[in-house]
């Protein structure tokens, strides 16, 4: 990192400087102080911003990107500086490195060749840096136009469709217009993607939004669903006492969503599925038998099914 022409008084301010939680300064104080050169800098948001009107202010440049493990650990770090604006005397810009998303994902697709490609319904950038967390987004008219559009250009371009997952979600947005699965079908019917249903989202988000997950389920796209992940969460309860849980795909199934993908499997059919396992990994044998459970589950359904052609 680097910072601009008001850094030139570093020496008077310097032990007034904040600190990271490692104790070291994280960025560099230039020292003599150096002109910053002209930079527009475009907006998530939309516009620009010209730096040049910020002259003779202190400001902190971050330049980052998504595949940076240190720019993920001092994220958060410059989320604060940046909300805080430093009691007003530092302006936080910051300035993604990332090569273009898209053409990543082209030549990833074209390395290992994937029968299916999926995203998260969700967003984990802002003008501070790279969240390093799926967060939601407010379910109204605007925001499906903007998903949509991102969706049309990221399928015209790779030239295969591409899945949707449903997210796991811990507040809703006031504003929002549409329930969860209608807007989901929305993008679905309006883009012509496949969706991916998470059983384990479904699970986390109705418990801590206190929704129905059998009728989520039921009132899914159920049609556009090519697959479906399970994976572990954690109970915790908020600071009302609620039951509150996070999915952290550390951890085995829980038998309430065997339950609910027993009853997607029977709606949709045996379509592929992960089992999410990311941290705290176990022994073979433990993750080979979350295996078997969702194997004999769909085998079942493959049965029934057959059993119904006949009859």
């Amino acid at each position: 990192m680097a910072t601009g022409r008001a850094w030139g008084e570093a020496a008077a301010i310097e032990a007034d400087v904040p600190r990271f939680e490692s104790g070291c300064y994280q960025f560099t104080i230039l020292r003599p102080a150096q002109e910053l050169p002209p930079l527009r800098l475009f907006r998530l948001e939309g516009g620009t911003t010209d730096l040049s009107a910020l002259r003779g202010k202190p400001i902190l440049l971050n330049f980052w990107a998504s595949w940076c493990a240190a720019c993920r650990m001092e994220s958060p770090a410059l989320d604060r500086l940046y909300r805080d604006a430093w009691r007003g005397r530092v302006h936080v810009a910051a300035v993604s490195l990332d090569e273009d998303h898209i053409e990543r994902l082209r030549h990833l697709r074209r390395r290992y060749k994937p029968r299916l490609f999926s995203e998260h319904l969700a967003w984990s950038s802002h003008d501070a840096g790279f969240l390093n967390d799926l967060l939601p987004v407010p379910y109204t008219a605007e925001t499906l136009k903007r998903v949509v559009e991102h969706i049309d250009q990221v399928q015209t371009a790779l030239g295969c469709e591409m899945l949707l997952e449903n997210p796991s979600t811990y507040v809703a947005f006031a504003e929002s217009t549409y329930a969860e699965t209608d807007f989901i079908a929305e993008v679905a019917r309006r883009t012509g993607c496949g969706l991916l249903l998470d059983v384990n989202n479904v699970f986390v988000a109705s418990t801590n939004q206190q929704w129905d997950p059998v009728a989520y389920i039921e009132g899914y796209s159920l049609a556009s669903v090519r697959e479906i992940h399970l994976a572990g969460n954690d109970r915790q309860a908020d600071e009302a006492g609620r039951p509150l849980l996070i999915d952290t795909h550390d951890r085995p199934v829980e038998d309430a969503v065997w339950h609910l993908y027993k009853l997607a499997v029977r709606l949709v059919g045996p379509v592929p599925t992960l089992i999410e396992w990311d941290a705290q990994v176990p022994a073979w044998s433990t993750l080979a038998a979350e295996a078997e459970r969702a194997e004999t589950i769909m085998s079942a359904n493959r049965l029934e099914r057959r059993r119904a052609v006949a009859c």
